[in-house]
């Protein structure tokens, strides 16, 4: 499979389908819109799924098949917004908070990125890692951390810490998808194959039905900020498609590097690629509140966030490819 049918295949998945369809109803200004309670039931439910099935794995794996992956992820997910912010303080010559505040966005990750790429595994039919959502897991907390930490340092004169430091941390390490993501993960582990089999009617069948009418009303929450591109610049927008690949890259490197099957590499550039536009932004709210939202947010939801389920996936298996000339 080449790179275009690659891309063909994947944009004529009924997720990505419906993705673009909720662009085109704000484009249209359709009257369509999910009922908030809806959206936050729907991103539970996929954070429990992902969480739960890659707990069983982890229970079948063992500790050490995963431990090396794991550490790489961690170790992506602290250098990542460390470079971010060189470049965007040097390259964009945005402000340090600014910097710091769209460099934690691109470090952390994006739950709803990796879920489409399983499915995207899946009509492709090729294996990988079940534990792989472990990464997902422990990826998406450090980089947050690093960010407010720069954004502090810089802000506040040297000043690490502040008075608040506290919630920050609470939000980064116990948020809402970071809690439910690890929770569900200790309790497919502690529940192993027979969970699985339980649940497999909740948890497995009604998946994909449901990642696409997520997907509907992320199609349409990317658009309502399309208007925003005119006002973060050239610049911004190509940070938000250059930088995606390039750590599309090293994750997929470092996943080969980590003892992962071409699968599983595929699932860490992927997570490296994705930027967070829903734990990162609560952070950033509490912890960086003078830092523009409309720089982070539209970078990773704008630009990032529809580059990476459309294109981005087929191109990052494409390297897959490239590199280790064993995927189909």
């Amino acid at each position: 499979m080449d790179l275009w049918q690659s891309i063909r295949l994947n944009v004529a998945s009924p997720p990505l389908l419906f993705f673009a369809l909720g662009v085109v109803s704000v484009l249209l200004r359709a009257d369509l819109r999910l009922p908030e309670p809806v959206y936050v039931l729907l991103s539970t439910y996929l954070l429990m799924a992902i969480g739960f099935k890659g707990g069983v794995a982890l229970n079948e794996a063992g500790f050490s098949q995963v431990w090396l992956p794991a550490v790489a992820a961690v170790a992506l997910g602290v250098v990542i917004p460390l470079w971010c912010y060189g470049i965007l303080r040097m390259g964009l010559r945005l402000s340090a908070v600014d910097a710091a505040a769209i460099g934690a966005h691109y470090g952390s990750v994006s739950a709803v990125t990796f879920v489409t790429a399983l499915q995207y595994l899946a009509s492709i039919q090729i294996p990988y890692e079940n534990y792989a959502s472990a990464f997902l897991a422990v990826m998406e907390s450090p980089a947050i951390v690093v960010g407010v930490l720069l954004g502090r340092w810089a802000g506040q004169k040297g000043q690490w810490l502040g008075p608040d430091m506290r919630r920050v941390l609470h939000e980064a390490l116990l948020g809402r998808s970071v809690f439910l993501l690890v929770g569900s993960l200790l309790a497919g582990f502690i529940c192993g194959s027979r969970g699985a089999e339980s649940t497999h009617g909740f948890f497995v069948m009604p998946f994909e039905g449901v990642l696409t009418l997520f997907l509907f009303e992320m199609g349409m929450v990317a658009a309502r900020r399309l208007g925003d591109l005119r006002r973060v610049g050239v610049g911004l927008v190509a940070f938000g498609l250059v930088m995606p690949v390039l750590h599309g890259a090293v994750g997929m490197v470092v996943g080969h590097w980590s003892g992962l099957s071409p699968g599983g590499s595929f699932l860490m550039a992927v997570l490296a690629a994705s930027a967070s536009y829903i734990a990162a932004p609560a952070a950033m709210r509490l912890a960086l509140p003078e830092a523009n939202p409309t720089l982070y947010l539209t970078a990773s939801l704008a630009v990032t966030f529809p580059f990476n389920v459309t294109l981005g996936l087929p191109l990052y298996a494409q390297m897959v490819r490239w590199w280790l000339g064993t995927f189909p």
